[in-house]
Order: C-alpha cells, then structure tokens, then sequence
C-alpha cells in the first residue's frame, strides 16, 4: 500500500477545502504551502500591474519563501499537489515547494482549481522544478464531490505517468 500526501497552496480558501476534501479520498496526509509572507487583497488584484503576484509570475525565476519546511517526502510514494491557476500557470509558490524536497521517484499528481482556465501548460512548467518526479496530467476540480474526488484518486493511481 503507498502512503501519499496532499500539499497545497491556497489563497482565497477555494483550493484548501478541495486539499482537505481530497486528503480524505485518498487517505492522505495534508501539508499546507504557506507563503512566509501572506497575501493580502491588494497582493493578489491580478489588475494592477504592481502588485505583488503579477510581478512574481512576470518573473519565471520568482521563488516565494515558504514559512515551513517541506515535509520528509521519503515517507510517500504519491504527492498531490493543489493550488489555484495564476496566469494560466501554477503560482511561483509551488516551484518553491517542488524545489524544497526531494521528490526522485515519486508520482506527482497537480490539481487545481481555476477561475476560467483549465491547466493548460500547468505540468511541463512545473516538470523543471522536480525533474527527478513522475508526474501525471493532473486536472482541474472545481466543485468536486467525494465521488469526483474519489474517481480522480483511483484514475491517477493507474494512469501512466508522463514521461
């Protein structure tokens, strides 16, 4: 049996209650991706230019500081990994975590929830932070159920991985 593990990023809230959703459908333990420094409103208006996650996803070498280390991942065999499409893309914060441990041989599985957007290239901008990782396609899961929740755990339990 292989032991995995949800780790999230959230900003508004909507991608922590599918995390916990999700870390009950997969009998998993739960680490939240928390910014050493919070987001606040004005940090998060995608409008203005000068704010704070428009300039870290205008840079592709943006790495959030993360307020807690990242969990010994030798534990787990599966990661999923959750947090909100930004620009058509994971936020900065997640290839800080990917960067933050050591993740050769372990499936990864991304979800997200999104605004409009589906993950688009989402995976192969994230492959680079944990080259050593399996990762799969991941989806989006807006509104998911504990049924949705448990078929996207089965599906990803057996699908290939990308290689």
């Amino acid at each position: 049996m292989s032991k995995a593990l949800v780790a999230y990023f959230s900003a508004s809230g909507a991608t922590r209650t599918l995390a916990k959703e999700l870390a009950k459908a997969a009998n998993a333990d739960l680490f939240e991706i928390e910014p050493e420094q919070p987001y606040t409103a004005a940090d998060l208006d995608w409008t203005n230019k000068n704010s704070r996650s428009t300039l870290e996803m205008n840079d592709p070498n943006s790495r959030p500081a993360i307020a807690h280390a990242c969990p010994d991942l030798a534990a787990y065999d599966t990661v999923y990994v959750g947090f909100p499409i930004w620009w058509y893309v994971a936020p900065t914060i997640v290839n800080t975590f990917l960067e933050s441990g050591d993740f050769a041989g372990k499936r990864v599985v991304p979800f997200a929830t999104s605004g409009g957007s589906g993950m688009g290239k989402t995976v192969a901008a994230l492959k680079p932070s944990a080259p050593t990782a399996d990762f799969t396609a991941g989806e989006v899961l807006n509104g998911a159920n504990a049924a949705k929740l448990t078929k996207f755990v089965e599906k990803y339990g057996k699908q290939l991985l990308l290689k």
